[in-house]
């Protein structure tokens, strides 16, 4: 690589963006990555914040709940195990407006990768097991600014459980206590995380995710995402055609229900 972008300047919103906000060409790229809890996204990201920055790029890392205006707010509310869906989702769209205003925009603006782990994509998948109207989430978040690239980490319930056993463990939420769909944590989380794949493989189809298999060794995952990012970054065919709401690789068309920039 020679540390040169391959990029479409002029990127889409996904619904109506921040009408509030002027937004001049978007130089940088927007490459996301998605997966449950407990897949390994974190390490991986810190792995090809490495690599890219060794290839010459300018890297900006940010993800989900880092919003210093809501991060700690988020965690306070969480800590109540009360939060019902609608003050749950509205939180999280707050702090990732805040996070796109001030991090992810004008990192693009710059020129910078921006490398999201995470993105609206869980709160679609995370709104639709709690029983949110899919319609109501995705306005919710039609501010957000269409990825260039998004590459999902897909993994199932069988392989996923001791992997999280053996990190950090199982907590409420991840564990989908607050739906209250086991007897236990640990039978909460089978079904919890069950439902959440189903949604994520659902949308993988729908938005045309490069997806990657989360259950090989750790530096094969690696060696699939850099060589997907380096296809990307030279321009090169992905394996799939994108579609609305998605990535693209070069010159993309007006994605059918998103907006242009004004």
């Amino acid at each position: 690589m020679e540390g040169r972008l391959v990029h479409d300047a002029d990127k889409a919103f996904y619904g109506n963006g921040l009408p509030y906000l002027k937004v001049s060409p978007l130089r940088g790229s927007l490459i996301v990555i998605e997966g449950t809890d407990g897949v390994g996204r974190s390490t991986q990201i810190e792995q090809l914040t490495r690599w890219l920055e060794v290839q010459g790029y300018g890297v900006v890392n940010t993800g989900w709940t880092r919003s210093p205006l809501l991060a700690e707010t988020i965690n306070e509310a969480k800590a109540g195990h009360e939060l019902n869906v609608t003050t749950f989702s509205l939180l999280y769209a707050a702090d990732f407006a805040d996070r796109l205003e001030n991090q992810i925009i004008p990192a693009l603006r710059a020129g910078f990768i921006v490398v999201a782990d995470r993105y609206m994509y869980t709160a679609f998948a995370r709104n639709a097991v709690m029983g949110a109207n899919p319609e109501w989430t995705r306005k919710l978040f039609g501010f957000a600014v269409v990825p260039d690239l998004v590459m999902y980490l897909k993994i199932d319930v069988r392989h996923l459980v001791p992997r999280v056993l053996e990190s950090k463990g199982m907590d409420y939420w991840e564990s989908g206590m607050h739906l209250k769909l086991g007897s236990d944590i640990f039978d909460s989380f089978r079904r919890y995380q069950a439902r959440l794949l189903r949604e994520y493989d659902r949308m993988a189809d729908e938005f045309d995710f490069v997806t990657v298999d989360a259950q090989q060794p750790i530096d094969t995952i690696q060696q699939e995402l850099r060589a997907t990012i380096g296809r990307y970054l030279r321009g090169e065919p992905m394996p799939r055609r994108r579609r609305a709401g998605t990535s693209h690789v070069t010159k993309r068309p007006s994605p059918a229900g998103a907006r242009r920039r004004g």
